[in-house]
């Protein structure tokens, strides 16, 4: 995930986008509509800190195992949180594979070397769980890219675990109540679809 400095400061822009409209989505419901838009932020900005290149800034060991705790206890959280939506399995997943990529990107951890960090600095994973998260995510950014299609919007209204005030029509009078922008359903998918990829981009490089 320290590749050329370009892509990795795009991937960076990306993720830190995403996680600041997530904050942004805080502000647009309660309940089970906030606790998403959270676990979402969480993701963002901790993939935004994880992608930085490693020419600018190369996490101490301390720092990577601090990236698995964090998502560990954001772990535990998602799977007590799947009895009320299901998209808290995704951020279930999310955060495993965060721990996942901390601790194989940790100094140590006994990969192979990776060519895009410093010497010194190893990095591995195991291939068989890497490419199943990545046949996880692949399928996830294309079902969430097919709900982007003007034809699916249009038919499907809301957008699943956007929340009671995230649907398209969730003005109260049913009228043309401007819809916040915490609370569109296509930008919600959007951010999903960015940080699934982001991912992609991340796995990769193990």
């Amino acid at each position: 995930m320290h590749g050329p400095a370009m892509s990795g400061w795009l991937l960076v822009a990306l993720c830190a986008a995403t996680g600041a409209y997530c904050l942004l989505r805080l502000r647009s419901g309660g309940g089970e509509h906030r606790e998403e838009a959270g676990g979402d932020a969480l993701m963002g900005f901790g993939m935004a800190a994880m992608a930085v290149p490693a020419a600018v800034l190369a996490p101490p060991a301390w720092g990577w195992m601090l990236y698995a705790g964090v998502f560990g206890g954001a772990a535990l959280r998602a799977l007590w949180q799947t009895r009320g939506s299901a998209h808290h399995v995704h951020h279930l997943v999310g955060s495993l594979a965060m721990v996942y990529m901390a601790l194989a990107m940790a100094p140590g951890s006994g990969g192979p070397a990776h060519t895009g960090h410093p010497s010194g600095y190893a990095a591995g994973g195991v291939p068989l769980l890497t490419g199943a998260l990545l046949l996880y995510y692949a399928a996830y950014v294309l079902r969430s890219g097919v709900k982007l299609m003007p034809g699916a919007t249009a038919a499907g209204g809301t957008v699943a675990g956007t929340g009671a005030n995230g649907g398209a029509g969730g003005g109260s009078g049913g009228g043309g109540g401007a819809v916040p922008w915490g609370a569109r359903p296509e930008l919600v998918l959007a951010c999903r679809v960015s940080m699934g990829i982001g991912m992609i981009a991340m796995l990769v490089t193990l």
